[in-house]
């Protein structure tokens, strides 16, 4: 009698403690859904003018970011209403990609067409997602702002 007491108390509490394990299981599977919906709408965000990602800056101005066939970063500045503005005096520098194997970026103002772009010296490294830092001056006299961002290339 005892041993039969003894299987069904361990019986009862293997079966509460495995199904509390699947909700914990199941339940950390929604939160990474969550998090997985959450960058889903980073995709589905607004695009630029030129069908890049916009970049909404903590410092009060926006940019686009596109990348072209070189796999070179394209920066155009945008406007409140997220229309393209003329360069004048920013500057952008940075970092591309994994911090195993950085690529460091520097960025010169287009011509002709390109005048309001500013276009990078090497590629961005391989991958659909590339993290990026970038510091931008909008002007020579102004404090530096650092925008760290991940790049969707698809």
């Amino acid at each position: 009698m005892k041993t039969k007491l003894t299987t069904i108390i361990i019986t009862v509490l293997a079966f509460h403690f495995g199904f509390a394990a699947e909700e914990k299981h199941e339940h950390q599977h929604g939160d990474e859904h969550a998090e997985h919906d959450g960058l889903d709408e980073d995709h589905d965000a607004e695009k630029g003018p030129n069908g890049g990602q916009i970049v909404e800056s903590k410092a009060g101005f926006s940019f686009e970011v596109t990348v072209d066939k070189d796999r070179k970063a394209r920066i155009v500045f945008l406007d409140k209403d997220h229309k393209p503005v003329a360069l004048e005096a920013q500057t952008v520098s940075g970092i591309a990609g994994e911090r195993s194997a950085p690529v460091k970026l520097s960025f010169a103002k287009g011509k002709d067409t390109n005048a309001n772009v500013l276009i990078s010296d090497n590629p961005l490294p391989a991958g659909a997602h590339v993290a990026l830092l970038l510091n931008i001056r909008t002007t020579p006299e102004a404090k530096s702002t650092t925008e760290r961002f991940e790049l969707h290339l698809h």
